[in-house]
């Protein structure tokens, strides 16, 4: 069961403990690490190992192989790919929580990116985890228990993952999904530790390869027009692709939506119509937050170029993350001070924090570029 969560020795060690028969088992989790360090994967792994009919999380019986699917009826999980969770949606889960286990010997609810949840949330789901049934189990994911109301973090056990190294990451693509050896330790290298990216790096045609122009065009950057230029085609890109994927979840749900209301000539009739409408809010949100998802995913890669040049700067002897642009990198290394570099960082991460804080992302993207297009001129 705990095969696909790598480089997390001591958290798996903490869990294999809390679901033995001696072990001390909390009814409420708390699991964080950084995104791509296998949170929801451990937090499943868990799941089915309290399930287990073996108690040992063997992954052959039949209850490790329905919580892995997720057809087990005592494990609900909860991922949003919208802005926040609902208030609605966790008053669901805390109704679901009060339950027996069907089948099991628990019941496991699991809420993946818990973070999301609003400070009202957050109190609708606080006597739950403060008096859970007894057979209950919350998990809760986030990045960092901070992102949570202390009220919530506090009647948790904590578990912290830790970023995998590339070589974990990499064996793991080689062994699990097939990925030839040097794509997939150019992909884990890439993703800096992010098992999903570095994934989607080794299996999606062109990936690297765009990421790798993207670092080019990011140490090119000499003037403000070039700035708003580049600017713009990546927000389009980052919107054509978020559209791309909220359309196709869009058109599923309300052919769901049509199909569950016995409706086959697509007219809704006027009762149903605020929840159709309810359907085209959704999409917009889920949208909105993918935007901002790729947005985010190509200013890690830009913190990461410019962590290397600072790498060369300072004469660290530490291997490059993006090796595939070695050359331009030590030119730039060459060219500008440590301490201008050192300030495209901080700009990095300020702009993260500008465009998670509802600034427009090309104002964010713009102001970030266009220093970064002066500090190298």
């Amino acid at each position: 069961m705990w095969a696909d969560v790598v480089g997390q020795e001591a958290a798996v060690a903490q869990f294999r403990r809390a679901a033995s028969p001696d072990g001390s088992l909390a009814q409420a989790w708390l699991v964080t690490g950084p995104p791509g360090s296998g949170r929801s994967t451990a937090a499943r792994a868990f799941a089915a190992t309290l399930q287990c009919e073996q108690g040992s999380g063997c992954g052959q019986c039949r209850a490790c192989r329905t919580t892995l699917a997720g057809t087990h009826p005592d494990v609900t999980v909860v991922a949003t790919d919208k802005l926040s969770i609902a208030k609605e949606e966790v008053r669901a889960l805390v109704m679901t929580a009060q339950r027996s286990p069907a089948t099991g010997r628990h019941r496991v609810v699991i809420v993946e990116d818990a973070d999301r949840m609003t400070a009202g949330t957050f109190n609708v789901l606080l006597k739950s985890i403060e008096e859970p049934p007894p057979s209950t189990v919350w998990m809760l994911c986030a990045p960092s228990a901070e992102d949570l109301a202390p009220t919530i973090r506090s009647r948790c056990r904590l578990v912290t993952l830790s970023v995998p190294s590339s070589a974990v990451v990499a064996e793991l693509l080689r062994r699990r999904d097939g990925v030839d050896e040097a794509l997939a330790m150019r992909a884990a290298r890439a993703a800096q530790g992010h098992i999903g990216l570095a994934l989607r790096y080794a299996t999606q045609q062109g990936a690297l390869a765009a990421r790798e122009e993207s670092a080019r065009t990011l140490l090119s950057l000499r003037g403000a027009g070039q700035a708003v230029l580049a600017a713009q085609a990546l927000v389009d890109r980052a919107t054509a692709e978020a559209k791309e994927h909220a359309d196709l979840v869009a058109t599923e749900e309300k052919e769901r939506f049509l199909h569950s209301a016995g409706i086959d000539d697509g007219k809704v009739p006027p009762s149903l119509r605020s929840q159709m409408r309810q359907l085209e809010e959704d999409a917009k949100r889920r949208q909105t937050r993918l935007v901002r998802d790729v947005l985010d995913r190509y200013l890690l890669d830009a913190h990461s170029v410019l962590r290397d040049v600072l790498s060369r700067q300072l004469g660290t002897g530490s291997e490059l993350v993006n090796i595939d642009v070695a050359p331009e990198i030590e030119r730039t290394a060459e060219q500008v001070s440590g301490q201008i570099t050192l300030g495209l960082l901080e700009a990095v991460q300020q702009a993260r924090e500008r465009i998670s804080g509802n600034v427009p992302p090309l104002l964010a993207i713009e102001a970030l570029l266009a220093r970064i297009a002066v500090s190298l001129r």
